[in-house]
């Protein structure tokens, strides 16, 4: 199960954050053991570079991608290969609705495609579209027509 998608800029501030099957008074452990391993971290990462962790029986990829740092926490069929699919699907969404790595702003004046693009790539916490073009297809927010 997926259990945790975050975005957070790199003052570790939650921009995005998406829990499955956590129990609320977990995730504030979650928000800050993620912030201050990406503060740790990803100072001076390159934009895209994949980091690896575990805690407990849970594993963790994050990344940096323009100004804002992604995390996605997985356990069980979700492992650290599985999750590096998982993030690259992220990013390439996030890329494509921003037209560039983000910077802070760009992503908050994009926020709500965005929203869109995380509900369609992960739901109930299980991986749901990997296809960039079907998921940009999916958030046209336009009703499907009768053909």
């Amino acid at each position: 199960m997926l259990l945790a998608v975050l975005f957070s800029n790199s003052e570790g501030n939650i921009l995005i954050e998406r829990f499955h099957g956590v129990p609320a008074e977990e995730r504030l452990h979650w928000r800050t053991f993620l912030v201050k391993l990406g503060a740790d971290n990803l100072k001076g990462a390159k934009s895209e570079e994949l980091f690896v962790a575990s805690h407990k029986s849970v594993y963790i990829v994050y990344t940096m991608l323009g100004d804002v740092c992604i995390y996605v926490v997985g356990k069980d069929e979700y492992d650290e290969l599985a999750l590096a699919e998982v993030i690259f699907v992220i990013t390439s969404s996030v890329k494509d609705v921003c037209g560039k790595p983000p910077t802070e702003r760009l992503f908050l004046d994009k926020y709500g495609k965005i929203c869109l693009c995380l509900d369609e790539i992960v739901w109930k916490g299980m991986l749901e579209n990997t296809d960039k073009d079907r998921i940009r297809r999916l958030i046209r927010l336009k009703p499907p027509t009768d053909i």
